[in-house]
């Protein structure tokens, strides 16, 4: 690693040794861990929505080199030092190739396999562990749709059920199938949702008859491994497998929201969701999926705070190997910092990821110490105007464009789906689905009647389809229209619906 000059670092040594003196006055450490001779501060903890779990403000991603591990690093290692960081949030995944086995390699040193001797079950009960599946069909076979990916890891496709029990034999059991009794994890996601067509998919089975003979959806199934319920038919032994549902996204905003839209069933407890410096440079999550989930009481986990290293040392495309592994802590011209604190003090953000490439004795050169004490910051601790200085920051790596991974912005649009329906006392109503927002957040709708304003309804998230917004007509004669209007007064009007 390159020696640089202190202030670009994220604490001075002084600092550093500072807060580690007042750390080692009575802060307990994490059960089970020892913490060698360094004495961290009690890491900061947010609620996880209504899992009601209190998650550290910085989760272990599983990507970085637990993913792709160069020859000198040891990646049991990482997690190892984040258990002693006394962080409890960590996310993996069926398709980050060995980054599961590397977790079950360090749970067996940290005494987190349920059956073997010594199981630490105060330990396991004090994380919360994540995985992902990108299949987004119940099991094998399952059909080709366009406009649907289904990412796997291993040989046969087995479904989403498969990829469950693949990550409890990697990280739990044998590696070859088993898993102990008593193994579990508390999330897991269907990962990289980027289209309508692939929500679709996921929902089926829920929305109309299930057909047990052909396929269905992977939400349908995970819902039977959450209650111990065999609806399916693909849970044949009641098991409990997992505690919670989620979902990921990289893409696209719109998508996303409908996916929590749709789930009339309580089943999406989280949602993991690229946020950083630049999000407002593209279709933003900020301002569309974050505050929908938000308004479901959702967890919400950011993800790409350093766009997945093209804030540094690569091009803006997805890694693919060990030489990809941003493996410094910042740069002299973008440190690192002020891109973790931004991602924290996004208004509905509970805790983010950060894979990690490289850990170091030295604190000032490793990147989970650096990261873990750049965490460590309220939700409200910058103000509106420092938060716009920090997307300035953004600028600096490929004039902002960094996030290869997000749909492109197209501002403000309409409210969507303007249609006119009827009220509980049946009187004539317009009805329409909320617009997205560009940089700005969205503030109200403006309801026209032959191109005059006749009333200003607030916006809120819409966290259902089948809440719309709605205006009762008095007057239900003439031409109608609704406008959106944004923090900055953008307007965007639908098209006219013509009543008489």
């Amino acid at each position: 690693m390159e020696k640089r000059d202190n202030k670009s670092r994220l604490l001075t040594r002084r600092e550093f040794m500072k807060l580690s003196a007042a750390a080692a006055a009575g802060v307990a450490v994490m059960p089970g861990v020892a913490s060698g001779n360094v004495a961290f501060p009690a890491p900061m903890k947010r609620r996880f929505g209504r899992t009601g779990f209190e998650v550290t403000t910085l989760g272990l991603g599983g990507q970085g080199s637990i993913q792709w591990t160069p020859d000198d690093v040891d990646p049991v290692a990482i997690i190892l030092k984040a258990f002693e960081l006394k962080v409890n949030y960590f996310d993996t995944s069926n398709v980050y190739g060995p980054s599961q086995v590397n977790f079950g390699q360090a749970f067996r040193k940290l005494n987190l396999v349920p059956g073997r001797d010594g199981y630490d079950e105060t330990l396991r009960s004090s994380i919360f562990l994540t995985t992902k599946t990108m299949i987004r069909w119940a099991k094998g076979g399952f059909p080709r749709v366009d406009g649907v990916r289904n990412g796997t890891n291993g040989d046969p496709e087995e479904g989403a059920v498969g990829d469950v029990k693949r990550a409890l034999t990697q990280m739990f059991g044998d590696g070859k199938g088993g898993y102990p009794d008593g193994a579990y994890l508390d999330m897991v996601m269907i990962h990289n949702l980027t289209s309508f067509e692939e929500v679709d998919v996921v929902y089926r089975g829920l929305e109309g008859d299930l057909d047990k003979d052909g396929n269905f959806g992977a939400l349908i199934a995970l819902r039977d491994f959450r209650d111990g319920t065999n609806i399916t038919g693909l849970n044949p032994g009641n098991e409990k497998l997992i505690r919670h549902i989620g979902f990921s996204g990289h893409y696209s905003a719109p998508a996303m929201m409908e996916m929590i839209q749709r789930d009339k069933y309580g089943l999406l407890d989280g949602m993991l969701v690229s946020i950083n410096v630049n999000d407002r440079k593209y279709l933003n999550m900020q301002h569309n999926v974050i505050p929908v989930a938000k308004a479901k009481d959702i967890g919400v986990v950011g993800m790409k705070v350093f766009a997945d290293g093209a804030m540094y040392d690569k091009e803006a495309r997805w890694s693919r190997a060990p030489e990809d592994v941003v493996r410094r802590v910042g740069t002299d011209h973008l440190p690192s910092k002020p891109l973790i604190e931004y991602v924290l003090t996004t208004p509905g953000v509970d805790t983010l990821i950060i894979g990690i490439g490289h850990i170091d004795e030295d604190p000032l050169k490793c990147q989970l110490v650096q990261n873990f004490y750049a965490s460590q910051i309220a939700p409200g601790a910058l103000s509106d105007r420092r938060r716009r200085e920090l997307e300035k920051l953004g600028d600096r790596s490929h004039d902002g464009q960094t996030n290869y991974f997000q749909l492109a912005d197209q501002g403000l649009t309409p409210p969507r789906n303007l249609r006119p329906g009827r009220d509980a006392s049946n009187r004539i109503t317009l009805v329409w689905d909320t617009a997205y927002a560009g940089s700005e957040p969205i503030e109200s709708y403006e309801v026209l009647r032959n191109g005059a304003v006749v009333a200003t309804i607030p916006h809120s998230p819409q966290a259902s389809l089948d809440e719309p917004f709605h205006h009762r007509l008095d007057d239900p004669a003439g031409s109608f229209a609704v406008r959106s209007v944004d923090a900055a007064g953008n307007r965007k009007k639908s098209d006219e619906v013509t009543l008489s």
